[in-house]
């Protein structure tokens, strides 16, 4: 999954973006209210952490600004100035979400594995997909009842991809830009590398690939 994280502090969004990285997290970090408001209007973020407090263009005014656009992106907010009229502007806005610091990182990672499991119909807990569950705190996924499969952590990003997208059709370029951050210049043929890392650890059947258009993962029941 590919966030933005929106934050000018350089020690707390330095903090932010590594630790969302450790969690499996593809993380573009900017510090500018301007920059923000560009970059998460070209780009197909997943979800947007956003500060209120910044540089050249408040955070309400980005948010607002994507949202006159039409873009639906799913936002969480923070903001030291925690005050429920700011939380209502925030939320009326069209923020999803809204957090005050400080706060504990653990509490932002529920907070925004929720929103994401919410946005793509999910109800709280682990990701399910048929006879598919993955848990994304220990980076594992079961195949039925009793067979537990470790996955590499980009396995584990693509795979997660792809259940939060079951059976919609992947193309490699979607699947590069919400497995690997801006820095990477990708190889498309490195996803399919990892196409077939998970069909042996999955089965072959389990990813269908559409020639010239990309995968989708089987819904099995």
């Amino acid at each position: 999954m590919r966030l933005l994280l929106v934050e000018d502090d350089p020690d707390l969004g330095l903090s932010l973006q590594t630790e969302l990285k450790e969690e499996g997290y593809v993380v573009d970090w900017v510090q500018d209210g301007g920059e923000a408001e560009f970059q998460g209007s070209i780009e197909p973020y997943d979800l947007i952490v956003l500060d209120l407090g910044l540089p050249t263009m408040p955070g309400l005014a980005v948010l607002k600004s994507w949202r006159a656009n039409s873009n639906k992106v799913p936002v969480l907010i923070l903001t030291a100035r925690d005050t429920w009229h700011e939380r209502v502007e925030g939320l009326e806005a069209g923020a999803d979400d809204y957090l005050g610091k400080p706060f504990h990182s653990e509490e932002l990672l529920a907070r925004i594995r929720a929103i994401l499991k919410r946005s793509h119909g999910h109800a709280p807990g682990r990701l399910r997909v048929g006879d598919l569950v993955l848990d994304e705190s220990t980076q594992t996924v079961t195949l039925g009842t009793d067979t537990f499969i470790s996955l590499s952590a980009t396995e584990f990003r693509m795979l997660r991809t792809f259940m939060l997208h079951p059976g919609q059709l992947l193309s490699k370029n979607h699947l590069a830009e919400h497995v690997y951050d801006a820095e990477h210049d990708v190889d498309t043929n490195l996803i399919e590398v990892y196409i077939n890392k998970l069909r042996r650890k999955l089965g072959q059947e389990r990813i269908v690939t559409r020639r010239g258009q990309g995968y989708l993962l089987a819904v099995s029941p």
